[in-house]
C-alpha cells in the first residue's frame, strides 16, 4: 500500500473545489431539523441547573443570611430548577418532532433520490 499516494489524494481532496452534492444537502437539512431542539435543550438545561444551584446555595446558607426564610426560599427555588430539568427532555422531544415534521418531505425526497442513484 502506497501511503504517499493516499496522503497526496487526501491533500488534493482537501484543496479541490467541492460541488454541492445531494448528500451534503441532506446533511444540512437534517441539521436544520434538529438544531432548534438542541439549542433549546442545552440552553434550558443550563438555566435550570443554575436555578437549582442557586436554590441549594440559598438553602445551605452560602448565599443569604442562612435564616429560615432563606432556607425555605432556597428549597422552593431548588425545586423549581429541578422541575425545569425534569421537563427539559419532553420539551426537547416535542421540538425535535416539530422540526422533523417540517423538513420530512424534503429529507425523504432527497434521500430517495440519493438511494436511487439519480
Amino acid at each position: 500500500m502506497n501511503t504517499d499516494k493516499i496522503y497526496a489524494e487526501a491533500i488534493v481532496n482537501e484543496y479541490s473545489k467541492k460541488s454541492a452534492s445531494k448528500v451534503v444537502a441532506l446533511k444540512k437539512l437534517d441539521r436544520r431539523a434538529k438544531l432548534p431542539a438542541q439549542v433549546f435543550a442545552y440552553s434550558f438545561g443550563i438555566v435550570c441547573a443554575l436555578v437549582a444551584g442557586t436554590g441549594m446555595c440559598l438553602s445551605m446558607g452560602v448565599i443569604g443570611s442562612g435564616t429560615a426564610v432563606f432556607t425555605a426560599l432556597g428549597v422552593a427555588v431548588g425545586i423549581l430548577g429541578f422541575a425545569g430539568a425534569a421537563v427539559n427532555y419532553p420539551i426537547y422531544r416535542k421540538i425535535l418532532e416539530s422540526g422533523k415534521e417540517k423538513y420530512a418531505g424534503d429529507i425523504i425526497r432527497l434521500a430517495t433520490e440519493i438511494a436511487e442513484g439519480d
